[in-house]
């Protein structure tokens, strides 16, 4: 009598693939040669410290060969081994959590394998990276967009989700007239409170405030936002910015602020006002941040050097370097201090720009530059960090020949997220770095991606990241239905050079 055993059938196609990849894996070479080198990798994650939650690191091996094998192992846990017959590594994502979380705080190795035309097996130098103790906020915020001064559709905010490959839209221009948004700031690292600037030329200039479950559009342009830590105040900047070419250089376009100004905005009753050292008609206040404790605003400024606030490029745009300034702030009885310069340009020779401080209250990350407002237009852009007790800074090894601007801070304070155009000059990618408790900041490396080519043809940019501890609370749908509605409040804002007038908005507006 003959018994049948039921059971999954596997094609015959399946079963061939599958003694392929048994035969071929590194597990099943017993014969191989050392290469005596290191691989050539894109992107190139090696001698990274990286976090315990971060997605897999994709990559693909660039030397020619039949076949790849990687090998990834650390001291606990299982190892994972992946075969390419492309030399693209994908790594699955379960296993791969497991081996980091398993392994916090020790090394990961990559031992990377390729099979040459003759079928002999050569093994590279392994790939060495640390895994932090520290997780990094599991969600990033940034703008997506093509890096062309004319071209503004299909310009969104998006949200990613690091601890694997999910993207998801946040808010696109197509949703209220192929508009313009930027400038989304949040409450801390927290996802629930969101502002976004938006232009349009059917909509109307406007921010969309979510919070406590709802979406509010205010009749007034916000630039860049600082919210106070209660939730309760928020810091925006007015700017009469606008764009312009240079003639010639890596990089031609440029920008300049004709005039600018701090404005207050409290939250429970809608009013707005300025502190008079906020809001100098002789001089450009620019790039709020409150310290974690909210008892002082971190800004920069910068003196007037044109008297026309409407010839583009203005007189001297070029000599306008920003000053780091703070001033004190209480928020029970909204009274404001007098403003004192932290760093100022006389002294670095630079202009200073975009503070931002850690959470842990440590330290202050910004940037220099030669001159001007805008370091994403700036190759001499590099990044900085002040140590707030001693104001002690120092230039960050991390930095590159190119332009190093956007960054944040996440809110365990170990991690930094930060805008590069290290590439190539012309693409600007979004990089994360772990900074450890003594201030040591560590080896960059790119946002993870599941195609590991995909850099390699990507002509959008990734701008403005902003680290928080989840998705964004607001829904697009909330969101869009919004941008289209009438204002719900329409605060008077204090007049100065910087208050934006009802024109069609241009193409510039909506730049990185």
């Amino acid at each position: 009598m003959t018994t049948r055993i039921a059971g999954p059938i596997i094609p015959l196609n399946l079963l061939i693939l599958l003694l392929c990849i048994a035969s071929c894996s590194p597990r099943a070479i017993d014969k191989y040669t050392e290469a005596g080198a290191d691989p050539n990798l894109s992107p190139d994650y090696r001698d990274a410290v990286i976090p315990p939650n971060i997605a897999p690191l994709n990559f693909r091996i660039l030397q020619e060969g039949a076949a790849y094998s990687v090998t990834i192992r650390a001291e606990q846990g299982q190892p994972i081994t992946v075969f390419s017959r492309t030399g693209q590594i994908r790594i699955p994502l379960r296993p791969w959590r497991a081996l980091l979380d398993a392994n916090r705080g020790r090394d990961i190795f990559f031992d990377v394998y390729v099979q040459g035309r003759d079928g002999h097996w050569r093994r590279y130098r392994p790939l060495v990276n640390t895994i932090a103790p520290e997780p990094i906020d599991s969600t990033l915020v940034f703008r997506f967009m093509k890096p062309l001064y004319s071209w503004w559709k299909d310009i969104g905010i998006y949200q990613r989700d690091l601890t694997s490959f999910d993207r998801s839209v946040v808010l696109r221009g197509r949703s209220f007239g192929e508009g313009c948004l930027n400038c989304h700031s949040f409450v801390g690292n927290s996802p629930d409170t969101m502002t976004i600037a938006l232009r349009s030329a059917t909509y109307g200039s406007h921010t969309l405030m979510a919070h406590d479950g709802r979406v509010e559009k205010i009749g007034a342009k916000w630039g860049y936002t600082a919210w106070h830590p209660s939730g309760t105040v928020a810091v925006y900047s007015m700017n009469k910015v606008t764009q312009f070419f240079q003639a010639g250089g890596l990089e031609v376009r440029d920008v300049v602020d004709l005039d600018a100004a701090l404005v207050c905005y409290r939250l429970k009753d809608g009013k707005t006002g300025a502190a008079p050292d906020l809001a100098d008609k002789n001089v450009l206040e620019t790039y709020p941040a409150w310290s974690p404790d909210g008892k002082c605003l971190y800004y920069c400024a910068a003196p007037i050097l044109w008297k026309d606030r409407n010839t583009v490029p203005p007189e001297n745009y070029d000599k306008v370097k920003y000053d780091l300034k703070r001033i004190s702030y209480d928020v029970e009885t909204d009274r404001w201090g007098q403003a004192e310069t932290v760093l100022s340009a006389q002294e670095t020779g630079m202009s200073i720009l975009l503070p931002r401080i850690s959470p842990d209250g440590r330290f202050l990350l910004f940037c220099m530059c030669r001159y001007g407002c805008f370091p994403i237009y700036q190759p001499s852009s590099d990044l900085y960090l002040m140590d707030l007790a001693t104001r002690q800074y120092r230039k960050l090894e991390i930095n590159s020949e190119f332009s190093e601007s956007w960054h944040s801070w996440s809110s365990n304070s170990r991690w930094i997220a930060f805008s590069s155009k290290r590439p190539g000059g012309v693409f600007t990618r979004t990089y994360f770095s772990y900074v450890d408790e003594a201030g040591g900041v560590h080896k960059p490396f790119v946002l993870p991606q599941e195609d590991p080519t995909c850099y390699d043809s990507l002509l959008e940019t990734y701008s403005v990241p902003e680290l928080v501890t989840g998705p964004v609370a607001a829904s697009p749908t909330k969101l869009a239905l919004a941008s289209r509605a009438k204002p719900d409040t329409s605060p008077q804002i204090p007049i100065t050079g910087a208050t934006p007038k009802p024109v069609k908005p241009g193409p510039w507006q909506e730049r990185e």
